[in-house]
């Protein structure tokens, strides 16, 4: 997961609506794709230049329009000059670090959303923004990277087997979330089998390396709750918004994904305290571990301390030791070390503390 999205210091002192890209550029080359359908008719053109796409006619009652990469400001300018998009909001499209949320302007809604999905490339959780604008007929999405997320749903449209093209653009809106919120189930069943292998890792063998890995899934779980938690409100605002944009059917499959947000929720939350459980197993498998060396080191410390002794007296040299003339004096001594050894052997063992 990323530690930082930008530089935001690159707007200071500019005038609120000055369009200037702030993020990591994931795309260098971006790609239009527009795509007209109703019931009846339908038209996919991809990798589009962007004066195309806005000059394209319109043969179908809805346009949605996918822009691949956000860093040109020229771009972006072009469109929201066509469809007469606040600069505020061409300014937050191209800041990459917004907080999921839905704003209402004249004749269309702008939406932010946090996209998750598990990069293989880099076999790490990898997140993006999404911004959404929709109007009355006409849908816009502007994602930062060209990884193809959209596919499964351009599909649906051209097949025909879904609802999509027999009802308005906000079962699209409806269609793109719901498509969000299910990468983030898959997102959490990744992550949900790294906890799994994190924990018996942990249980049989405890190490610093597990450790590790387990403060990073706790960072993960971080930022999927920082993104998860404002879609909540996002997907129940529009739900309970009274807009002309958002029809009645529409929002009882938003109520469907709302439902799945917090059972998101639920796991997300359920995952953390598996986590920090996990961190307390290694302090307390630790601290065990180092009681039982310094019990080991102490008892052996305890046996030869007789020992030491009786070493110590014998080892002065003074002249007139009576024991010293002793003919068998070496070896009494030895079967008396040998005697206190054994005995005290007997007596942790009797009290079990060996």
């Amino acid at each position: 997961m990323p530690k930082k999205v930008g530089r935001t210091y690159k707007k200071a002192g500019l005038p609120p609506g000055t369009l200037i890209h702030i993020g990591e550029i994931k795309n260098e080359h971006p790609a239009v794709t527009v795509v007209d359908y109703d019931d009846n008719n339908l038209s996919i053109e991809k990798s589009l230049p962007i004066k195309a796409a806005l000059s394209k006619k319109k043969d179908a009652s809805y346009r949605w329009i996918n822009l691949d990469g956000i860093h040109d400001s020229n771009i972006i300018n072009s469109i929201g000059s066509f469809y007469g998009i606040h600069p505020l909001v061409l300014e937050d499209i191209q800041n990459t670090g917004q907080r999921p949320k839905v704003e209402e302007y004249e004749g269309y809604l702008y939406i932010v959303v946090r996209m998750i999905y598990f990069d293989n490339n880099i076999n790490e959780i990898t997140t993006e923004q999404v911004s959404i604008i929709i109007g009355k007929d006409y849908l816009l999405t502007f994602q930062e990277n060209k990884d193809n997320f959209f596919i499964p749903l351009i599909e649906r449209i051209s097949k025909g087997i879904s609802n999509i093209r027999k009802m308005g653009i906000d079962y699209l809106l409806y269609a793109i979330l719901d498509l969000i919120v299910d990468s983030y189930f898959l997102v959490l069943e990744k992550t949900g089998e790294e906890i799994e292998l994190s924990e018996d890792s942990m249980v049989i063998s405890p190490r610093p390396e597990t450790l590790r890995k387990v403060h990073g899934l706790k960072r993960e779980m971080l930022y999927m709750h920082k993104a998860i938690w404002p879609l909540r409100e996002v997907v129940g605002g529009l739900q309970r918004r009274e807009c002309c944009l958002i029809s009645n059917t529409t929002s009882i499959y938003l109520r469907d994904v709302y439902d799945h947000i917090i059972q998101m929720m639920d796991t997300i939350e359920t995952y953390r305290d598996i986590l920090s459980g996990i961190v307390d197993l290694y302090l307390s498998v630790a601290s065990n571990k180092m009681n039982e060396i310094m019990k080991f080191l102490t008892v052996f410390s305890v046996l030869f301390m007789p020992l030491t002794f009786i070493a110590g007296v014998y080892g002065m040299n003074f002249e007139y030791m009576p024991e010293l003339k002793f003919r068998y004096g070496y070896l009494f001594v030895l079967m008396v070390m040998g005697v206190c050894f054994i005995s005290m052997i007997l007596f942790f063992k009797k009290r079990k503390w060996l």
